[in-house]
Order: C-alpha cells, then sequence, then structure tokens
C-alpha cells in the first residue's frame, strides 16, 4: 500500500462508526450524534477542496521583505475570509503594509480572537528539492504524504486547516459555537512593524476587548507525535548595521580597486570590527553593557516544565529535526533547552559586501551590511534593547554605523490557568495526547500586542499536526498521516472543531 493510499484509508477510518462512537464516548462535540457524523463526513468530503485551497495560497505569496504582493496579499487573505463565513470582512490600511481585520458573528455568548499571518519568507529556488511555489504533494517515509511550499508549516499550513474547519460546519448547517475577531497581517516576518495600527484601531480594539483570549493556529506535535503548549515568546529587533566610507569619514565613497587596500582603510573590516564586539569570541555571550540586567531568571516551576517536555522529546530527534550534532558549550540537553528558553541573543542573519557573484572581482567595497536580529526575553524591551545597542556602539567607536530598525516587539507571556491555555490543554487530553509546556519559545510572534496593555489578553497556539523547514528549504507539513502518532490535515481540521466547542465551555 502506498503512503497516500494509507491515508485515504485512514479518512475512511475517522468518518466510521468507530470513530464516531469514540468521540460520543468521550463527550462529542456538544453537538448531536447525527451532527458530529456529518462534521466528519464533511471534513472528509472537503479533503482535495481544503488540500486545493492551501495550493493555491501558497502559489501567492506574501513577501514584505521583497515588498511582494503585500497589496495582493491583504487582499487574498480577505477573499479567504469571506469564503470561509466571516460577515464583516475588511483590508485594513496601515502607514505601511495593509492587514485584515474579519468578524464572525455566530450568535454565541463567548468570542475567541484569532490571528493569522500570511506573508512568508523568500527562499532561493536552487536549494528546494521541489518548487516552493507548487506545494506538490509527495510521500515521506516514517510520516505519509506532506505537502512542500513555502508556508507549509509557517503558518498557512495550520491557518488553511482551520479554514476547513469552518467551511466543514458551514457545510451541514452547523452554527460555530463561538463567536470569532480576525486580526490577520502580512508583515510578521519582518518583525511586524505595523501590526499594532491594526490591533490598536479603535473599533478593532473594542471588539478584541470582547474576546476571551487570541490564538494562532499551528502544528504543535513534534516528530514524534508528542504535543508542546508555549506559554510565550521571545521578543525580537529586527536591523541592519551599515558601514560606509561616506559615513565614517574614512575610506572610498564608492567601490575602488582592491590593490589600494595597502593605503585606504576598509567599511568592510570596519563593520567586522564592530560585530565582533557585540559577543564574546565564541558569539554566545551578548558583550553590549546592561543587556542582561533587566532578564528575569526563569522560575523553578519553569525549570520543571522544560524537563518534562524534554523527556517527551527525544534529544536525539531534535538534534536531526534540527540538524545538529552540539548544543553550545556541549551542554547536556536539559541544560541547553533552559539556555534556549531564558537567554537573549544577538545573532548574524546575513553579511553582504562588494561582489558575492562567481569568481572574484578585485574591489574594496565602499559599503558593508549585517542584518542582525536580537531575541529578548522578559522583563527586557525593543526601546530598551535598541538604546544600549546604540549607546554601546557608540562608545566602541563605531558611532558612525546606521542602526536601521526595521521592526519588532516586546516579550509575551501567557498564564499556563487562563481559560484558553485551559481549553488547549484539555482538547489536546481528550485526543489522546496530553501535552507538556514549556515557559516561552525560543522563536518569536507579536503576541505582545494582545497579551501587554491596553488588551491584557491571553494568547496562544493551538493545532495538531506535524510539519517543519520554517524559513528553511522544503518547508512542509504533514497532510495524509500514515503515522498513528501523528495527525494529518482532516484529523487536525477536527481538532479545531474540538478546540472550539471546549472554548465555548462545552464538552469536547
Amino acid at each position: 500500500m502506498t503512503d497516500m493510499e494509507a491515508g485515504a484509508d485512514r479518512r475512511e477510518v475517522l468518518v466510521g462508526a468507530a470513530a464516531t462512537a469514540a468521540l460520543l464516548a468521550s463527550g462529542g462535540f456538544g453537538l448531536a450524534a447525527e451532527d458530529v457524523a456529518s462534521v466528519l463526513k464533511a471534513i472528509a468530503a472537503q479533503h482535495a477542496a481544503s488540500v486545493k485551497r492551501l495550493q493555491d495560497w501558497i502559489a501567492f505569496p506574501s513577501i514584505a521583505a521583497e515588498g511582494r504582493n503585500t497589496q495582493e496579499g491583504a487582499k487574498y487573505m480577505a477573499e479567504l475570509a469571506k469564503d470561509a463565513g466571516f460577515q464583516h470582512v475588511e483590508v485594513v490600511p496601515t502607514s505601511g503594509v495593509p492587514g485584515v481585520f474579519a468578524t464572525l458573528d455566530a450568535g454565541a455568548p463567548i468570542t475567541l480572537g484569532l490571528y493569522f499571518m500570511y506573508d512568508v519568507k523568500q527562499f532561493d529556488l536552487k536549494e528546494w528539492s521541489s518548487p516552493p511555489l507548487e506545494g506538490k504533494l509527495v510521500p515521506k517515509p516514517g510520516f505519509g504524504t506532506i505537502l512542500v511550499g513555502r508556508g507549509a508549516t509557517n503558518q498557512k499550513g495550520p491557518e488553511a486547516t482551520f479554514l476547513a474547519a469552518l467551511h466543514a460546519m458551514r457545510a451541514v448547517g452547523r452554527k460555530l459555537p463561538v463567536n470569532l475577531v480576525l486580526v490577520a497581517e502580512g508583515e510578521e516576518e519582518i518583525g511586524s512593524p505595523h501590526f499594532a495600527e491594526i490591533v490598536h484601531r479603535p473599533d478593532i480594539l473594542a471588539a478584541m476587548k470582547k474576546t476571551v483570549g487570541v490564538f494562532m493556529p499551528s502544528q504543535s506535535q513534534g516528530p514524534t507525535g508528542s504535543v508542546e503548549i508555549t506559554l510565550g515568546a521571545k521578543g525580537i529587533i529586527e536591523l541592519e548595521l551599515v558601514s560606509t566610507g561616506k559615513r565614517w569619514g574614512r575610506g572610498p565613497t564608492q567601490d575602488i580597486h582592491s590593490s589600494l587596500k595597502a593605503a585606504v582603510d576598509s567599511p568592510a573590516w570596519h563593520l567586522v570590527e564592530a560585530l565582533q564586539t557585540l559577543v564574546s569570541p565564541d558569539g554566545n555571550k551578548v558583550m553590549v553593557d546592561g543587556w542582561y540586567e533587566n532578564v528575569l531568571p526563569l522560575t523553578q516551576h519553569q525549570k520543571d516544565l522544560i524537563a518534562a517536555t524534554a523527556r517527551a522529546n527525544p534529544e536525539a530527534d531534535m538534534m536531526k529535526q534540527f540538524h545538529l550534532s552540539h548544543w553550545i558549550d556541549d551542554l547536556p540537553y536539559e541544560q541547553a533547552m533552559e539556555r534556549l528558553a531564558s537567554q537573549p541573543t544577538i545573532n548574524i542573519e546575513g553579511l553582504v559586501a562588494g561582489y558575492t557573484g562567481p569568481g572574484g572581482k578585485t574591489i574594496l567595497p565602499a559599503r558593508a551590511v549585517a542584518k542582525l536580529d536580537c531575541r529578548l526575553v522578559p522583563n527586557q524591551t525593543r526601546a530598551e534593547a535598541t538604546a544600549k545597542l546604540k549607546t554601546y556602539l557608540q562608545k566602541k567607536g563605531f558611532g558612525d554605523l546606521e542602526v536601521n530598525v526595521t521592526g519588532g516587539y516586546d516579550p509575551t507571556e501567557t498564564d499556563e490557568n487562563s481559560t484558553i491555555i485551559q481549553a488547549e490543554v484539555a482538547t489536546y487530553k481528550a485526543l489522546g495526547h496530553p501535552p507538556t509546556m514549556i515557559p516561552r519559545g525560543a522563536g518569536s510572534w507579536p503576541g505582545v500586542v494582545f497579551t501587554g496593555p491596553p488588551l491584557n489578553l491571553p494568547a496562544g497556539h493551538f493545532g495538531m499536526g506535524f510539519g517543519t523547514g520554517a524559513h528553511a528549504p522544503d518547508e512542509f507539513l504533514v497532510v495524509e498521516s500514515t503515522n498513528p502518532a501523528i495527525f494529518g490535515m482532516d484529523e487536525s481540521t477536527l481538532a479545531y472543531v474540538r478546540f472550539l466547542h471546549r472554548v465555548a465551555g462545552r464538552s469536547a
């Protein structure tokens, strides 16, 4: 049997009498038995359309970093929301890239906030084994049939799966158990520089204040099927350091022949020297004055959560997933995971200077750029860290460097006892996948727009299924799973239906 055939068989089981009986035995959806069966059948019947919806979305990339389809991407997102049943949908202009605001009134007593991002990272066609915009379905041993494409797991795949849940409920004529307020942006991958403008528009802010919390669709399963809840995320600063002969007052103001280096200063080496001062020689400790003074240490409870998560996710699997052979300083696994959650960083994303094409070109560049990101932890702030970085560069003699901050936001945290997190826990348990928790993820998302003033709402991520390769070549998500521990797209769609009913306070 092929992986695709096995996936199809699994969908048949999903809609069969045994699956229905099991769901009803665990509380069902708060729906009548015939309605449960109808939802299951609708999900299976719409499988091809759901996959096609995701493939079409992947084929239309909105890439903020390149200014690609930024206006069109918002319109596309708005149409997806309309098709899924949102009654009020609008493209929201900002001082930068527009976003989307939508509401779905189901006449329910509870309203849930929903966050989407529809921009994706850049890609290099040469690095992909399958075209990044085609969303091809290919077999992957140990997983089943996967969909490969930019945005497959970050974040169009999980979001398209959630939309599939809305379509399934509409197909059987059932109202959602909660009202929805959606805010979506097309700049998350460059640090969400204008997202707060969308959320803080008075009418949108008023709508968000009615919600019990905000969630972002995600794929929370690891490669072994374990489920992890993140209670927060690091903040981020996206920036460029630019060294030029013109601002420095030394070196050339335009590229010159490299033979002149014997008598002429180099802006590129000037930038390299500046970068070396920012971190320890191994690059693992930030040396900027005062960088750690507001860092909030992990509590013992947070360390216990990390330890439990480490036990549920074997070290060998983690290293394989991220193509690693060592942790920093050869730390033991659990300590490395504590460091991952607790430590702020300054990272070089890219270095660009002079000629980078085939062969050599003997020049002395007049301009050099370092693209950096700084990850922040509680209680650091973007404003504080940016100011300290600029002051430090000035002190070290690099005040001539341009510091161009292009985006960023503060860290975010949510109480594990909040309504939305407890709904996640209860749903995962009902699905037979008791979750572990970590205090915060190593990555970033603009959750602080929700968890910080003036909203002060709980915010998190929910979703079953597995995918990986975010920001990397061959990004994928599992569409039809042959692994009994991992949910495919249809099963993950069903999980969203269950989650919405759990948030509504019904048995799920």
